[in-house]
């Protein structure tokens, strides 16, 4: 029963990171906002919105695509997740509302627009 139990304390701890790092999950979902504020495309501001969705609400987060990728895979649990902070949290969500506009935007300003608001409200929330 010792053995189980020491067993699954183990697979917890090699499940989840031991120390997430929401500074730079929070880093790299506004640089992702930034780039995607910059790209010249509805697709590649897309793409980049996506990331950072994927950074801020984690690979068990609402809205979390994995056809996308998660540059902060190895920072922890998604920086919604791993902020101890309610204020923080509510701001990173309202920045994933605003990435979440962009991403179905049909249009490039549209698109940017709400990147750029997406990466000054994942700002605030540092």
């Amino acid at each position: 029963m010792k053995k189980i139990a020491l067993l699954a304390a183990c697979a917890a701890l090699t499940a989840t990171p031991v120390l997430a790092d929401t500074a730079a999950e929070i880093s790299k979902a506004q640089m992702h906002a930034g780039l995607a504020a910059k790209a010249t495309d509805v697709k590649m501001v897309q793409m980049h919105l996506h990331h950072a969705v994927n950074c801020l609400v984690g690979p068990s987060g609402q809205g979390f695509d994995a056809s996308n990728a998660n540059p902060c895979g190895k920072d922890g649990n998604g920086a919604i997740a791993d902020a101890t902070d309610a204020g923080q949290k509510a701001k990173l969500q309202a920045a994933v509302a605003d990435a979440t506009s962009g991403i179905n935007a049909t249009d490039l300003a549209s698109a940017q627009k709400a990147a750029q608001t997406t990466a000054d409200a994942i700002g605030a929330a540092k």
